[in-house]
């Protein structure tokens, strides 16, 4: 965090402005924060959070390079990848087919993207996994915690509520019918209360925001070990109004995009997006499709699309690989 500013690749008109305004090294520019940043120096909070990205990004290179030693590339088998892919769990959603089709459930350390039309259930299956993700081991769970970052303001308590009512009801359902001591220890302290307390909101109302809260993520999640799920919901409603210079949109989105992989990787958490629904209009007919763009399609691993077929809810699955593309169809019950 110490390296000097002029070791950055930052355009050398931002470098003048820095130095010109006192900053020397990493830690100073860091600890400023974007807004802070952008009063002293006279530039727009976007080119400061661009800034703070480019520069937190060569920092964590450099953690790693430092971690790794002289030889920062990482060397391991194709078994050992499957070894670490197979332990490190899951999230289930508590939909049976919806868990299968996933392989176990919203795995950690992967980018999970859930779109669809509005009212079709991207928000509830997020509330219900920031109350999944606090299942006691004993009973299947990874006994974690949740943040929340609301975009929408669509997050609603009561029904949060609701479903962590009826999960600790199913807990202590398998309680009773195994008796086993571990059930009943793990009871004493999984209720109602612990649930709501280990769920962090955070509601952001535009970009500004959401970039300025994902940006100072890691440090939360430092605090807050216990944390495997972070949810955004929704990804693109800030990003779809007021931008009229799109390719910063772009250069901004995709900040973001490899902030939340860093996170996903380094504190071992799903990380879970919902998205808008567009048209493409072609020639011949319109197509609904995710929003945000073709490029945006490549930041998450797994892709959720829920969509509506008359009275049933359905969902496709996309699993997203540089040479694999796996399409699968199911009934929401």
């Amino acid at each position: 965090m110490q390296r000097d500013l002029g070791s950055f690749p930052l355009p050398p008109a931002l470098r003048a402005r820095l130095v010109a305004a006192g900053f020397q090294t990493a830690q100073e520019l860091l600890e400023t924060g974007p807004c802070g940043l952008s009063k002293e120096i006279g530039i727009s909070k976007e080119e400061a959070l661009e800034a703070l990205q480019v520069v937190r990004q060569e920092c964590h290179n450099d953690a790693a390079r430092t971690a790794g030693g002289s030889g920062a590339t990482r060397k391991c088998t194709a078994l050992e990848l499957l070894e670490e892919e197979q332990a490190q769990g899951f999230i289930i959603t508590f939909c049976s087919a919806l868990d299968n089709i996933l392989g176990g459930g919203v795995q950690l350390t992967k980018i999970t993207e859930i779109c669809g039309a509005p009212g079709v259930g991207k928000t509830q299956l997020c509330m219900q996994l920031a109350v999944d993700v606090q299942i006691p081991e004993c009973f299947g769970g990874i006994a974690g915690e949740a943040v929340f970052i609301d975009t929408e303001g669509s997050f609603m308590v009561d029904r949060v509520v609701d479903i962590a009512t009826a999960c600790v009801q199913h807990c202590q359902l398998i309680a009773e019918a195994h008796q086993e001591e571990d059930h009943l220890k793990a009871l004493e302290t999984f209720s109602l209360e612990s649930i709501l307390s280990h769920i962090y909101y955070f509601r952001c109302r535009d970009y500004i925001e959401l970039l300025a809260q994902v940006y100072l993520l890691p440090d939360f999640l430092s605090e807050h070990s216990k944390v495997r799920l972070v949810v955004v919901d929704g990804i693109a409603f800030p990003f779809r109004h007021d931008f009229e210079d799109l390719s910063l949109r772009t250069r901004l989105l995709n900040g973001l995009a490899q902030q939340l992989i860093i996170i996903a990787n380094d504190h071992r958490a799903a990380v879970v997006l919902t998205n808008q629904m567009t048209t493409r209009i072609g020639q011949r007919q319109s197509t609904l499709v995710p929003a945000l763009g073709e490029s945006w399609g490549h930041a998450a691993t797994v892709r959720l699309i829920f969509h509506w077929d008359n009275s049933q809810r359905l969902r496709a699955s996309e699993m997203c690989s540089l040479q694999l593309s796996l399409r699968m169809q199911m009934v929401l019950k």
